[in-house]
């Protein structure tokens, strides 16, 4: 029996999705037939993508730290192409700084992004999904490497980034009986808007060299990962967590 990545039926909700990882799974769940909400704060820049995308994506501001925007983001993804049945948990911000500089205040937003913003946003998604009696819930975490590998300057991110791995195996023991399966994937490093500056420095390149293939991944290395655990083949996975970091940490 032959598997398909279709997912045609499904409306899917994916969080900080204005730029970087979270335009491109907008792109690809609208290709692969989701209507899709494009979640995040900068409205003018999901405007823009909704339109380039076409009629099965909409664009809907919101703060993954506030829980009322969540609830609010959920309301308006729901009002435009019905319940939500898939959910991608991508927003974050990078927290970086060295452990005895970082600022409480950069600690508090790394976490409450990272951390409490998937959570909350898992949530919603799982409570609105059992109100509505879906049986293929789908949601997926996204984690990093650095929760497991030590990163110097990313304290915070990388506690939050660990923080998501062990919420999306707990969740999904919660809502195993429920027919909502969660996972988590934890990228290697792919050049985005949250750490290009730093690919650009001596020290960066430095790291980059460092990597078995000496080099970053690129945004389309998790495309067939994101699709197949948002659809109807990934019926028997949960609680797992997919590293795609291109070997960087062998």
């Amino acid at each position: 029996m032959g598997f398909s990545f279709d997912l045609t039926g499904r409306t899917a909700l994916v969080t900080g999705a204005s730029s970087g990882l979270g335009a491109r799974f907008g792109r690809i769940l609208a290709a692969s037939g989701a209507h899709v909400a494009l979640g995040a704060r900068r409205k003018d820049r999901l405007e823009t993508l909704a339109a380039e995308i076409g009629p099965n994506a909409a664009a809907i501001q919101m703060d993954v730290a506030r829980e009322a925007d969540i609830i609010a983001g959920f309301d308006a993804a729901e009002a435009a192409s019905g319940p939500v049945d898939t959910v991608i948990a991508n927003a974050g911000v990078d927290g970086a700084g060295m452990a005895t500089t970082i600022s409480e205040e950069e600690i508090e937003a790394t976490l409450a992004i990272n951390l409490k913003g998937a959570i909350l946003t898992a949530r919603e998604g799982a409570k609105r999904m059992i109100a509505h009696k879906v049986e293929r819930g789908r949601i997926v975490m996204i984690a990093s490497i650095t929760a497991f590998e030590p990163s110097p300057g990313l304290v915070a991110y990388a506690a939050s980034k660990a923080g998501v791995v062990q919420a999306g195996r707990t969740l999904a023991r919660e809502w195993a009986r429920h027919g909502i399966c969660v996972n988590t994937v934890s990228p290697g490093y792919i050049r985005t808007a949250i750490n290009d500056a730093w690919f650009d420095t001596e020290a960066g390149r430095k790291q980059i060299a460092r990597f078995p293939k000496r080099r970053l991944m690129e945004e389309q290395g998790l495309d067939a990962m994101i699709l197949f655990l948002c659809s109807d083949a990934a019926e028997f996975v949960t609680g797992a967590d997919f590293v795609l970091d291109d070997g960087q940490t062998l």
